[in-house]
């Protein structure tokens, strides 16, 4: 009467004494006989200790032995508060007994421990949980039986669970191991989350969590996919029932429950049973042999009919002529899964190991109401090196099995005779319906190369915008008569030849020259002096009157001289404005180039000695511009005691100096030039 939680399976288990982790009652006894594979030895581990030892070990105590039997041969006796056992204990054969004692005690909580073969070296027990280890990822063992009522979940697939909960518990609400066979989990740590969803999935509840430090995941193979009832996928005429719920409401409509409306979250009403027995069912045709690793339900969903699925039992076929019930590998028992507990939530069930087969049947067993259901199937194609089916060997024959092999013959004869046919419509092969490992890789790096994908491409077009903007605004801060910037160096090379330049000697500073030097030089030496001096454009070939240059006009440039940019002007006029390096267009009916008037001023009365002849250019229009150029303004200033108003004389062949046609400026009259006066 002293045994606790138990389950002995064949490669591992675990086993607690009574009332564990509350204290054990006195005067109580339990003995367990374990037995693994002849020519395989035990190891045994314990996850919490506390057995009373004020007697020193003799009225409560845990006692480990070698065998079965009278044989037996004691391995080591134990007892204490808190006690710490390092390492494992091994057995020398494939049998061990185990006996524990309570005897009269006051406090005490008796004892966890977890068995299985010694070539399970990565053992650990249902009360170890991820905060127990260091590693960012780990493989552990857990033994059969780890579903207690004494351990706390938090979390699910695919989120994770949190830190606190028991490794193995999880393993097995996660479907990666069973509660009756145990197996090895693969563990990844990372980041905790701040909620934790709770579920209910193969037996186990997952409680709602809180935040938590760290969380972890379990590696898989990855074949969790849904094979096509919700996505629809599986058409309509390969899902098939027993029977089928219809009725006519108050108003005369018909509601018809038919097994198609069986599909996960489907709007609407769910696939119900015309008559609610044992002997009902809902089949699914893959139309050819899958891997189906799991199952999802719920009930009707529709709130004013209450109907759901607590317990079914799982069919399979190749034919769907010989039935094959699910079983766990080495029971003698048909798997009874647990279903809904109410009409919404998804309860999730795996199988372990998977169903090989093309066509599925759920019979429900137990259910409120009426017998009603929506379903999704889990698995993945089967690989091209198809593994074998997992065969069992054959329970051994006795009355019972005999009456289970009566029960399954009536079974499938009451399925036969149902309201509906059995037979399957065949159809076109499915593709591909699920997500295989290699499918979920590629998915992840698909997830993270199309938003760099999208970011490119959204950099290269806001690129291009900002370039053509740039460029519409470029194109419209450029001058009427300007090049596009994109065709000016092509068309600089072409017309290089045409525009004036300076030398690589005139960019030094313009050689300039006052009244009082130009005084002192001889005649003939004034216009020589004069032309050494660069200008920007061609001086006058001869001397005369000096003449007034319009300011949008344009002068033919010299032969030999090479175009240039816009150069401040050479004779150093304040007033000066320095025009674009392109000369504005002439009006249309003005000359193309200026016309030198050729004049002899050595007879002018107020010609300076010295100064034979000047010239001077001739300008169209009714607007006489501005004085151009250092030799303008020295022959044009008269001294500073002169007077305010200057005289002009008439040129020759002109009508007078009101003429509207050509206007030059002339020399003052009777205005004598200073060779030392200054510029103004």
């Amino acid at each position: 009467d002293g045994c606790g939680h138990t389950v002995l399976g064949p490669e591992s288990g675990t086993l607690a004494s009574i009332n564990y982790p509350q204290t054990s009652p006195n005067s109580t006894v339990c003995e367990w006989e374990i037995r693994v594979k002849p020519g395989q030895r035990v190891q045994l581990k314990f996850g919490d200790f506390d057995i009373d030892d004020s007697d020193s070990c003799h009225s409560s105590y845990l006692r480990v032995h070698n065998g079965i039997g009278p044989t037996r041969t004691e391995i080591g006796k134990y007892c204490g508060f808190g006690f710490q056992m390092d390492g494992l204990i091994t057995s020398k054969s494939n049998e061990v007994t185990v006996q524990f004692m309570s005897g009269t005690h006051t406090s005490g909580r008796g004892f966890l421990a977890a068995y299985s073969t010694t070539d399970k070296s990565d053992l650990i027990t249902c009360l170890d949980n991820a905060s127990h280890f260091s590693e960012p990822e780990f493989n552990k063992y857990c033994p059969a039986g780890c579903v207690i009522p004494f351990a706390d979940i938090s979390g699910t697939i695919p989120h994770g669970y949190r830190d606190s909960s028991s490794l193995c518990m999880a393993g097995v609400h996660a479907g990666v191991v069973s509660n009756t066979l145990g197996g090895q989990i693969n563990v990844v740590i990372s980041k905790g989350i701040p909620y934790y969803e709770g579920s209910l999935a193969n037996n186990v509840t997952s409680k709602v969590g809180p935040l938590s430090t760290s969380l972890f995941t379990f590696k898989t193979s990855g074949c969790y996919g849904t094979l096509g009832m919700e996505s629809g996928v599986i058409p309509d005429s390969q899902i098939t029932a027993s029977s089928i719920l219809e009725w006519s409401d108050q108003t005369g409509q018909v509601n018809i429950w038919k097994p198609e409306n069986a599909r996960l979250k489907r709007v609407g009403p769910s696939w119900a049973a015309f008559i609610s027995d044992e002997h009902q069912w809902l089949q699914i045709d893959l139309n050819k042999e899958k891997r189906i690793t799991g199952i999802i339900t719920t009930g009707s969903t529709l709130a004013e009919y209450y109907y759901y699925v607590s317990a079914y039992r799982i069919l399979y076929s190749d034919d769907a002529q010989k039935w094959t019930v699910y079983r766990e590998p080495g029971m003698d028992k048909d798997k009874i899964f647990q279903g809904n507990t109410e009409l919404y939530q998804e309860v999730r069930n795996n199988f372990i190991p998977p169903i090989i087969a093309r066509f599925f049947r759920i019979n429900p067993l137990k259910w409120h109401q009426k017998i009603a259901m929506k379903v999704e199937l889990l698995g993945c194609q089967l690989s091209i090196g198809r593994a074998p089916k997992i065969t069992m060997p054959p329970p051994p024959q006795n009355k019972n099995d005999d009456k289970n092999d009566d029960f399954s013959d009536d079974f499938i004869h009451s399925v036969k005779t149902s309201l509906q046919t059995d037979k399957t419509t065949f159809t076109p092969e499915i593709k591909n319906t699920t997500v295989t490992p290699s499918v979920t890789k590629d998915v992840a790096l698909a997830a993270v190369l199309v938003p760099v994908l999208v970011m490119v491409f959204t950099t290269l077009i806001l690129i291009l915008v900002c370039a053509w903007h740039w460029r519409n605004r470029k194109k419209k801060s450029e001058g009427t008569y300007d090049l596009p910037y994109w065709d000016r160096a092509g068309w600089w090379k072409g017309m290089k030849q045409f525009l004036p330049t300076k030398s690589a000697e005139h960019e030094e500073t313009p050689v300039r020259y006052s009244s009082s030097e130009i005084s002192h030089l001889r005649p003939r030496e004034v216009p020589t002096m004069l032309q050494t001096e660069s200008a920007e454009y061609a001086q006058p070939l001869v001397g005369g009157i000096v003449g007034t240059l319009h300011q949008r006009s344009t002068f033919k440039p010299e032969e030999g001289k090479e175009a240039s940019y816009a150069d401040l002007d050479p004779y150093n006029s304040p007033i000066q404005e320095v025009y674009h390096a392109y000369a504005e267009p002439l009006p249309i009916t003005g000359p193309e180039y200026a016309t030198p008037i050729i004049m002899d001023m050595s007879s002018h009365p107020s010609t300076p000695l010295g100064v034979p002849s000047i010239s001077t250019f001739k300008a169209a229009g009714n607007q006489a511009p501005p004085l151009v150029g250092t030799y303008n303004k020295l022959l044009s200033r008269t001294d500073s005691t002169s007077s305010a108003q200057a005289l002009y004389d008439t040129p020759k062949g002109q009508p007078g100096p009101g003429a509207a046609d050509e206007l030059v400026y002339q020399v003052p009259q009777s205005v004598a030039h200073s060779a030392g006066s200054k510029d103004e």
